[in-house]
């Protein structure tokens, strides 16, 4: 197994103060990448990270960029703001020089839901594809139908959807979100990313058999041909963790064809975010 982790979260609260994390109490700590790296037990060949700082945003980025520089991160995907213009085309000449390969706007928690169907919005987000960057979108199993009109207002430029389109296992929300994902499955400029949905189950029951139907119904939905890889660390370690995590990601893979298995661990990450892994 050959992977690309294109979801890995790194907390230095010295940079960014991460007050986010105050209402999740596991995650009230410092997450460095040489905690990562020694949990990936030489299962993960290269990683990107990904934003967490809701607050802090642009030193977040200012700080990644260094271990980018050092050749400790393949890249990074960088926080942004669509909705507003202020400073926006600024801040994405800046993201050449910070190694960034992607952007994200989380489409909840402290933002509006339908924020994105603002013609500001869009009209950002092509900017954003215009200069050669996907966009990761980050929405809920209920709400899948914001990603699929995102991507219909934009055909030109690259989408990925974050954590399987999120859905909510512990509630069994199955068919809200295996519509939705079908729908935004039928947008040909939208990946889909193996990553974050053991944190979404009933606490202490996250299992490949747990899993396995949601896991098999975004293989099938996307194919493989369209999907990269995240470990979503350490918001792994409220569900599954990170080296279970990697366990129930063999088991899925080891079903699949070779090639099928390099797609969706390092060559569409290679393809969509343009970095390169190690040899």
């Amino acid at each position: 197994m050959r992977l690309i982790d294109t979801h890995l979260h790194l907390v230095d609260r010295s940079v960014t103060g991460h007050a986010w994390t105050e209402r999740v109490p596991p995650l009230q700590r410092d997450f460095p990448l040489e905690e990562a790296l020694d949990l990936y037990g030489g299962r993960v060949a290269g990683s990107i990270f990904m934003e967490v700082a809701a607050l802090d945003w642009e030193a977040e980025s200012r700080w990644i960029a260094g271990l980018v520089r050092e050749g400790r991160l393949l890249g990074q995907i960088a926080n942004c703001r669509p909705e507003t213009d202020k400073g926006f085309e600024a801040w994405i000449d800046e993201g050449r020089d910070l190694g960034v390969v992607g952007y994200r706007r989380i489409l909840h928690e402290d933002v509006a839901e339908d924020v994105s169907v603002s013609d500001r919005f869009r009209t950002n987000v092509r900017r954003i594809g215009r200069a050669g960057y996907p966009f990761d979108v980050n929405v809920l199993g209920r709400t899948l139908w914001l990603a699929r009109d995102l991507a219909q207002a934009c055909p030109d430029m690259t989408f990925v959807l974050d954590h399987c389109g999120t859905p909510d296992i512990a509630g069994g929300g199955w068919e809200i979100w295996a519509e939705g994902l079908k729908e935004v499955a039928a947008c040909p400029n939208v990946n889909v990313k193996l990553s974050g949905i053991s944190a979404y189950a009933t606490p202490g029951t996250a299992s490949l058999g747990t899993l396995r139907p949601w896991i098999d119904h975004v293989v099938s939905t996307f194919t493989p041909g369209r999907m990269v890889w995240g470990s979503d660390w350490p918001v792994v370690n409220l569900g599954a963790g990170l080296p279970a995590w990697l366990d129930i990601t063999q088991a899925v893979l080891a079903e699949l064809s070779p090639d099928e298995q390099d797609q969706i661990g390092w060559r569409n990450a290679e393809r969509i975010y343009g970095v390169k892994a190690p040899a």
